[in-house]
């Protein structure tokens, strides 16, 4: 089977992680991604099909593909537990499979999908942080489907695939920063509100009044910032917002 040569000069434009990874708008982002990478490495007579596996928590899923067809792909190597993807994601290399029909490694992964009229198969791994891994994978109903300009181009849409995830979760990482922040002052705000009332009430001075509060959250065995708002509720006040913008 003659290699077909692909038009490759188109440039390649923890918990918080689980969070990127979850959320919409990355999964509209990597299926433009995989739509972009699967017409790159297509020949005009071979539609590769294109999916992202994510690997985390026991689990293996497609959070993105350019077809219905491409998920399919991917769930038959799930079904399997091993393949040409599955490597790339839990070894982080590139596994090529140049043609089903003979491919040893995996010989009854290899028969299932050449049922499915797939004759060659790249998995390129995503580099990510953390315990969560992933591979970009390509499936091809040619034979040699993908040349090394192919797989170097696949790579690099790896690259731009990690390098956005990672983004993503700095990104992410800041703006929980943020909020835990004015939910840190805001609890403060309360407290010190509430200390300002309980000292009012017995004239006691500011220590006093925070043994008082203390004292209330270790006998009802709850958190020092809802007896204080406890206390300002008693007074038909709501808890108390730290204003900072």
């Amino acid at each position: 089977m003659v290699h077909h040569e692909r038009d490759k000069s188109q440039p390649v434009p923890a918990l918080l992680q689980d969070m990127v990874l979850d959320s919409d708008d990355v999964e509209q982002f990597l299926t433009k991604l995989v739509t972009m990478a699967g017409h790159t490495l297509s020949a005009e007579d071979d539609e590769v099909l294109c999916g992202v596996t994510l690997l985390r928590d026991r689990s293996k899923i497609t959070v993105a593909s350019n077809s219905p067809d491409a998920q399919k792909m991917d769930e038959v190597q799930y079904e399997y537990n091993d393949g040409p993807c599955l490597r790339a994601a839990r070894l982080g290399t590139v596994h090529y499979v140049g043609d089903f029909e003979t491919e040893e490694r995996f010989p009854e992964y290899s028969r299932a999908i050449a049922d499915h009229g797939m004759k060659s198969a790249l998995g390129v791994p995503i580099p990510l942080e953390g315990e969560a891994k992933a591979a970009l994978n390509f499936y091809s109903p040619l034979t040699h489907a993908f040349t090394e300009q192919a797989i170097e181009a696949a790579q690099k849409f790896a690259e731009e695939v990690g390098a956005s995830l990672r983004l993503a979760v700095r990104i992410a990482g800041l703006a929980q920063a943020r909020a835990d922040m004015r939910a840190a002052m805001e609890s403060r705000t309360t407290i010190d509100l509430a200390a300002g009332v309980i000292m009012g009430q017995n004239r006691c001075s500011q220590d006093t009044a925070m043994s008082i509060l203390k004292a209330a959250s270790s006998a009802r065995n709850i958190k020092l910032r809802d007896v204080a708002a406890s206390v300002l509720q008693s007074l038909g006040q709501g808890p108390g917002k730290t204003h900072f913008e």
